[in-house]
């Protein structure tokens, strides 16, 4: 009988969704979202690299200052990195280890070597000239007229970095971040590492603190619009002083955070705009540790639950037909990611202490954010109008047509011959054809605000990839996985 009745639950769930995943494979779906780093790396590829099509690129980048800065990630589907955004993915990255390490098994490896690549590359950027921080290689306004693969650039390779003169606060105090909430990751499995992580996060933030200003006004068009830092740099400063008491407990760090005074309470969290992620990092200590000190964060983070809510009387936040999360029409599923980290991060601190809250007449519970969460992350993968994953590489059907440059070009293997700048147009970036290359775990822009999305490689703001889409998916997929 019991057999009868599981295949007749098979046969349904074939029948009532033949292209998509009956029930989403998380744990499949986490280890692809952290393969997907393999493609964006950029220096020398490891022996243990998994995505073949990719090969070594940019091993001069740094020359032009006379330093080694080979190694971080491609931001997206060009070929320049940008330090600013790279910093905040690497945050995330280690932020989603610490909490939900212990549900991703084996990934757990994978998501230490993703984090790594990006650390050595950040601490070259934060100790190999005194004075200065290195903070992107690669000329954007030049790289972006061109098409091609990142194994084949020919485009000025040009060093930005800020300074005790030109200084980034911003930039600088992400920096930290990323470096101390590595250390935590690190701190049993490599020690000497993890010091290291941390003295150099605690020296570049001083650095921040110290030279305050943005490195939008001293960089100009080498990161604006592309990495603007619209918010100014005090949300950083917060967040890096959140992090920096996180791996110390000093109090030192927790009086910076008190003195950086009352705060913006957005409703948004991204690679720019961190109060709402600093806000819940704090609120930890008041519902974990029962410190009354951090009230005021439990507070900001339950008002930034209650914005994003559908069903609470002050959400400021729209959503789609088929029940996407919609913020901003461009890349908005990196808006999706990062806000869904936030739902399960807090649900899991509020179902600790068993902590509820109201937004106005609604009662707020920890699975009131799960249920959120689940469905945001069950949408990318399928369970929407168009039956679309937005993840590639993951479910029957994904975008075929993504904006990358190296995933739409031929690799190395397949076509030995340099392509040029221009090489790549046509007939490749201009082509109907799917993209040679797999970008697997990939997640795109996503779709537009009526759940609609055209699989056109010309469309970036849709069918562009980005380190930072994916920095914020790996937690909430470790912690279904592990719920499974």
């Amino acid at each position: 009988m019991r057999t009868s009745l599981v295949f007749l639950l098979l046969l349904t769930c074939l029948l009532v969704v033949e292209n998509v995943q009956c029930k989403p494979n998380y744990r499949e779906a986490l280890a692809k979202s952290l393969l997907f780093f393999q493609g964006q790396r950029s220096g020398r590829l490891p022996p243990d690299q998994q995505i073949k099509w990719r090969s070594n690129s940019g091993m001069s980048d740094g020359r032009l200052a006379n330093v080694d800065l080979t190694g971080g990630y491609y931001d997206a589907g060009d070929n320049v990195k940008f330090n600013f955004p790279m910093a905040f993915t690497t945050t995330m990255l280690s932020w989603s280890t610490i909490e939900y390490g212990k549900r991703m098994g084996p990934q757990m490896k994978e998501a230490r070597a993703a984090i790594r690549h990006a650390t050595d590359y950040l601490l070259k950027c934060a100790t190999s000239t005194p004075g200065r921080l290195y903070v992107g290689v690669g000329d954007p306004n030049v790289d972006h007229k061109c098409w091609e693969r990142p194994e084949d650039m020919d485009t000025v390779r040009t060093v930005y970095f800020v300074s005790s003169k030109n200084p980034g606060s911003d930039v600088a105090a992400e920096t930290a971040a990323a470096l101390a909430a590595a250390s935590i990751v690190f701190r049993k499995v490599d020690p000497t590492y993890s010091k290291l992580l941390l003295r150099t996060a605690q020296k570049v933030y001083q650095f921040a603190l110290q030279y305050q200003g943005s490195y939008s006004d001293s960089l100009g068009s080498a990161v604006c619009p592309f990495y603007c830092s619209y918010s100014g740099f005090k949300d950083e400063l917060l967040w890096g002083a959140a992090w920096l008491f996180r791996a110390t407990n000093a109090v030192k760090y927790y009086n910076l955070v008190k003195s950086l005074g009352a705060d913006d309470q957005p409703d948004i969290f991204s690679w720019d705009n961190k109060y709402a992620g600093a806000h819940v990092l704090l609120s930890r200590r008041a519902l974990l540790n029962g410190d009354k000190n951090f009230d005021q964060y439990r507070q900001e983070a339950d008002n930034f639950m209650c914005k994003i809510l559908p069903n609470s009387p002050s959400s400021t936040t729209q959503y789609t037909q088929g029940g996407l999360m919609f913020k901003l029409p461009a890349s908005n599923l990196q808006y999706v990611t990062s806000i869904t980290f936030l739902l399960t991060t807090y649900s899991k601190y509020m179902a600790a202490t068993k902590h509820t809250f109201n937004c106005g007449g609604v009662f707020v519970t920890p699975n009131t954010l799960r249920t959120v969460a689940k469905r945001q992350v069950d949408y990318i993968l399928g369970e929407n109008p168009l039956r679309m994953s937005y993840m590639v590489g993951y479910g029957p059907y994904f975008p075929k047509r993504i904006h990358h440059r190296g995933s739409s070009l031929p690799s190395l293997s397949v076509h030995p011959q340099t392509i040029g700048c221009d090489g790549g147009f046509n007939p490749f970036f201009h082509s109907m054809n799917q993209n040679p290359n797999i970008l697997v775990g990939a997640i795109v822009g996503g779709p537009n605000q009526n759940d609609g999305f055209p699989d056109d490689r010309g469309d970036y703001s849709h069918s562009e990839p980005a380190t930072y889409i994916n920095g914020g998916i790996v937690g909430p997929l470790a912690y279904f996985a592990g719920n499974n």
